[in-house]
C-alpha cells in the first residue's frame, strides 16, 4: 500500500516548514542578541 502526497499538499508542507524556520531563526537571533547585550552590560560594571 503506497500513499501519495499531492503536489499542493507538498507545497503547503514546504511553505509551512519554511515559515516556521524563519520565525524560529528570528526568535533565536533575538534571544542571542539579548544574551550578548546582557553579557556586555555585566562586563562594564
Amino acid at each position: 500500500m503506497t500513499t501519495y502526497i499531492f503536489s499542493d499538499e507538498a507545497l503547503m508542507m514546504l511553505t509551512n516548514a519554511y515559515l516556521i524556520s524563519v520565525v524560529l531563526l528570528i526568535a533565536a537571533s533575538g534571544i542571542g542578541l539579548a544574551v550578548i547585550e546582557t553579557i556586555e552590560k555585566t562586563g562594564e560594571r
